[in-house]
């Protein structure tokens, strides 16, 4: 394998990537549910050029430590970029809930209900369960979105992939080792999970901060978001060195730059960067690993074990079904009540996808079973994003779920109104920097300036009916002023104005109105 023949294999994955994203648009088909077609297609080709690139042009990229360490951490970043900590917080009971015992209960059903079904060994059958546990619903988040779903199911189920991926990842490695060691041992493993999440979790915030706290002393969008790729590698890298979780640090890290140094150390213009370059690249490595999977298991392979297949999806939305009614009903029990309707789709919404193959694929070439348990892994992940992806929508619309109510109407139009204003600071920028002249910029700011009024008057209306709309953002308003109060006072304290004492004082009075406005969320 030479470099001239990994570049050309990767063009011609990326082609190949280019073309299905082209049919997906044009035959209105989730991207996700194309590559799982693509990638099929492409395992069960057999012509001239396609042999020749397979046989003789292919690098060795599914190796456990390439599937790991290469596609992992930027899949595990870009989804926790944009999470929100305030909205996670609010219904965290019922996330952390089918995020740890969830996928534990899921991985137990899933492993003896295929050791009883097809007399698959326990322990590989508990393997695969933990394999096939964490959920990837990037396809239903974006039907949620065009359908208008309530804000927070959306957040119950970004929350939970977000976080179940670290337990998965975890409970796989643990499992893991115990099959290769001979001794697998349940004290030892708790003890392993505990240190291995707790530690992940502390390297990931420390990073995080410190990444954060660099990016609010520059304002250059190439820099930040080269310092972004260094954090969601290096974070995973550190808590691996040190035998800590690596996939929780790199999700941790990717929370703390999404809520403090997002929010608070880049301009809008940064951010939207962001967002483009991490979009781009969970684009570019899901598909790699939809096709590269795609050469590994063949469409007639899936074929002729389709009643094992079909095995192992009933065995999976069993433990799916037991883990959510169970554990959201006992959640209903001390927090915000789920419905049904909503368990329902949270069940139905649970998808599978890169994470459960970059798992299978981390597999060596030696690992008894590692064929079934690839194709099983397809097989499920095939299922539940065709099957499962193509049919959310008319259950949202069955369930009652997609209309559009006042929740969203609020959301679309502050939203709006923080468009709008990104618009004006670029446009005072583009004035600055000579970009456009004085009559054209008067014409655009008096547009924009339009705009903004309606969307005021929009929202004021919304306040009106509904005064504890305002609450959330009142707050946060509170402690970013109570923030920036303490900045400028320690500033006065560094250049000489005031005294400490003095500064003592005024920091105290600051720190309860922070506290005061914490408490009032």
């Amino acid at each position: 394998m030479t470099p001239t023949s990994a570049i050309e294999f990767l063009m011609w994955l990326l082609i190949a990537a280019s073309l299905i994203a082209i049919l997906a648009t044009r035959f209105r088909t989730p991207y996700t549910v194309a590559l799982v077609l693509g990638g099929l297609a492409l395992g069960s080709l057999r012509l001239p050029i396609v042999e020749k690139i397979y046989q003789s042009n292919r690098p060795d990229w599914l190796t456990p430590e390439v599937v790991l360490i290469l596609f992992l951490p930027p899949l595990l970043f870009e989804g926790s970029l944009k999470i929100d900590v305030r909205q996670l917080r609010k219904n965290l009971a019922p996330i952390l809930l089918l995020a740890t015992a969830g996928v534990l209960a899921a991985t137990l059903m899933t492993g003896y209900a295929l050791h009883w079904e097809i007399g698959l060994p326990l322990a590989t059958a508990l393997l695969f369960g933990a394999i096939i546990s964490a959920t990837d619903p990037i396809s239903v988040l974006a039907i949620f979105k065009e359908l208008s779903v309530a804000e927070r199911l959306a957040i119950v189920v970004a929350g939970e992939s977000l976080l179940n991926d670290g337990t998965a990842v975890v409970l796989f490695q643990i499992l893991l080792a115990g099959i290769l060691t001979g001794n697998v041992s349940i004290a030892n493993g708790i003890g392993t999970f505990v240190q291995s999440v707790v530690g992940g979790a502390l390297v990931g915030l420390l990073l995080g901060y410190l990444a954060s706290k660099i990016t609010k002393r520059i304002d250059e969008p190439q820099i930040e978001i080269t310092l972004t790729t260094i954090l969601a590698y290096s974070s995973f890298l550190v808590a691996h060195h040190f035998h800590l979780s690596g996939v929780i640090a790199t999700v941790i890290s990717g929370v703390t730059v999404g809520n403090v140094g997002a929010t608070e150390g880049m301009s809008p213009r940064t951010r939207l960067a962001l967002w483009s370059f991490w979009e781009y690249a969970s684009f570019v490595i899901n598909s790699l690993v939809f096709l590269l999977i795609g050469m590994e298991v063949q469409i007639h392979e899936l074929i002729s074990a389709w009643a094992t297949v079909l095995l192992a999806v009933l065995a999976v939305l069993l433990g799916r079904a037991v883990s959510v009614y169970g554990l959201v009903s006992l959640s209903n029990l001390f927090t915000e009540r789920i419905s049904l309707r909503w368990q329902h789709v949270v069940l139905w919404g649970g998808l599978h996808g890169s994470l459960s193959l970059a798992l299978a694929l981390s597999l060596r070439g030696d690992f008894p079973y590692r064929g079934k348990i690839l194709a099983l892994t397809f097989g499920v992940v095939a299922f539940s994003i065709i099957v499962q992806g193509l049919t959310i929508g008319p259950l949202l619309r069955l369930l009652g779920l997609s209309a559009i109510d006042a929740d969203n109407q609020f959301a679309l139009a502050r939203v709006r109104q923080l468009a709008v204003s990104a618009c004006q600071t670029e446009l005072q920028d583009l004035l600055r920097t000579g970009v456009v002249s004085r009559p054209v910029y008067d014409q655009l700011h008096e547009e924009l300036d339009q705009q903004a009024a309606a969307l005021q008057s929009r929202v004021a209306e919304m306040y009106s009916k509904d005064p504890h709309r305002a609450e959330s953002e009142l707050q946060t308003a509170r402690m970013r002023l109570a923030a920036a109060e303490k900045s400028s006072i320690e500033a006065a304290v560094r250049s000489g104005f005031i005294s400490t004492q003095a500064a003592a004082k005024l920091l105290d009075r600051a720190d309860q109105r922070a506290i005061t406005a914490g408490t009032k969320r």
